[in-house]
């Protein structure tokens, strides 16, 4: 089963996805307005019990971010060696992970338009397997750091490669224009370590293969990364963790290729899906 977040007829619904359209479950669960709210109480299992045989309800809609009121994202930065070779200076696999937060409105959904502002046109790609945590934690040992995710999607971590150059510390004002990232285009519940441990990311521009590497070989693993994100941050359900992503991002080309309008982006994880946008540039 899988669920999204969606707009029909101006309003906004979630539901579950079929191959013939959605399943609205707002009505079906009054106690949860949103989707984010469904994760929060540990409703993904009641809202599968909900959905089934019941008929799609709208087959004309846009897909929205997975969570548009997401609360905390954290993404981890840098976590696969070839992206630490990237930089050319010499360093060694960091004992430490990197990261920075990214806020909800930066990013759109499924089949919507990346956004490329008039202020700076160096928009690239990054293509990410991002877990939703689904159960609430401090200080959690990697042993049992699956039992803290409910579910899966895709990230396409979109950046304004010159703003994260701004200050000497932090990316957060590259990492943050509106409309510049994508994410989706559902969740789908996590189940087996292997939805993990097996997956490969892929990402393409115009059907061009430019990213494509396996999890398994992230400098910090994702028992890992809950392991240390949770020992300085008491993780609730809802929490999202994009969890890094591999070599080939248009930067790091020679020449660089960043985005522009008209390009399409598409990044595919076996066992989730793929998200998919177009590259538009801002209008007033």
């Amino acid at each position: 089963m899988r669920f999204a977040s969606y707009t029909a007829q101006g309003q906004p619904f979630y539901g579950a996805v079929t191959d013939s359209g959605m399943i609205a479950l707002n009505a079906s669960c009054p106690q949860w307005p949103t989707l984010f709210d469904a994760v929060q109480e540990n409703g993904l299992g009641v809202l599968a019990q909900k959905a089934e045989g019941q008929p799609v309800t709208h087959t004309d809609f846009e897909f929205d971010m997975v969570l548009p009121n997401a609360q905390r994202i954290l993404c981890v930065g840098v976590n696969f060696p070839d992206r630490n070779a990237e930089y050319k200076d010499g360093s060694e696999a960091p004992k430490y992970m990197s990261l920075f937060p990214r806020f909800a409105s930066g990013f759109t959904g499924h089949n919507r338009p990346l956004i490329r502002p008039p202020e700076n046109h160096t928009l690239d790609y990054e293509g990410e397997v991002a877990i939703v945590i689904g159960k609430r934690g401090r200080r959690i040992a990697q042993a049992n750091a699956y039992d803290h995710i409910a579910a899966l999607t895709i990230c396409n971590e979109g950046t304004i490669r010159d703003w994260v150059r701004h200050a000497k510390f932090n990316v957060t004002q590259g990492k943050n224009w509106d409309n510049s990232a994508a994410m989706g285009p559902w969740l789908v519940p996590f189940t087996d370590a292997a939805q993990l441990d097996d997956a490969r990311i892929i990402t393409r521009v115009n059907g061009e293969v430019r990213q494509d590497d396996v999890l398994s070989r992230m400098m910090h693993p994702i028992r890992r990364e809950i392991e240390y994100i949770s020992t300085f941050m008491t993780l609730q359900p809802g929490d999202i963790i994009v969890t890094g992503t591999p070599t080939g991002a248009g930067a790091r080309l020679d020449p660089p290729q960043y985005l522009k309008p008209g390009d399409v982006v598409e990044v595919e994880v076996n066992g989730i899906g793929t998200l998919r946008n177009p590259v538009a540039d801002e209008t007033a």
